[in-house]
């Protein structure tokens, strides 16, 4: 896959994670089984494809500083979000507080996976 089909891909489906994040959102509790093992998935998918790109960049040209600063973060960011997202789905009832992380942590996520992506594939 060519770098631009891969950030392209990258992008399509961190957007499908927020589209059907959404979409369980409004569809309310009890969580829907099918909506959230979608969205989950979607999700994997999004890590999964980032850390190929990760792993094959690195045996091309190795990592430097910068890239793996930028690493770091989208792996910080990528374990709030799914760290905040299974507090979520539990039967428990959570504070609000990590609703609002799990609001404002996958938006961090995309914006440093888009930065990571444009430092590894140099778009």
């Amino acid at each position: 896959m060519d770098t631009t089909a891969r950030a392209a891909v990258a992008g399509l489906l961190l957007f499908l994670v927020f589209l059907t994040g959404i979409w369980l959102s409004r569809r309310g509790r009890p969580l829907k089984v099918g909506i959230s093992t979608l969205h989950k998935l979607v999700g994997l998918a999004a890590g999964v494809l980032l850390l190929v790109t990760i792993y094959q960049r690195n045996r091309v040209v190795p990592l430097d500083a910068a890239e793996w600063i930028a690493i770091v973060v989208t792996s910080l960011c990528f374990l709030g979000t799914v760290v905040s997202g299974a507090l979520l789905t539990s039967d428990d009832p959570m504070p609000v507080a990590v609703l609002r992380v799990h609001q404002v942590v996958p938006v961090l996520t995309a914006l440093s996976s888009g930065a990571t992506l444009y430092l590894l594939l140099g778009l």
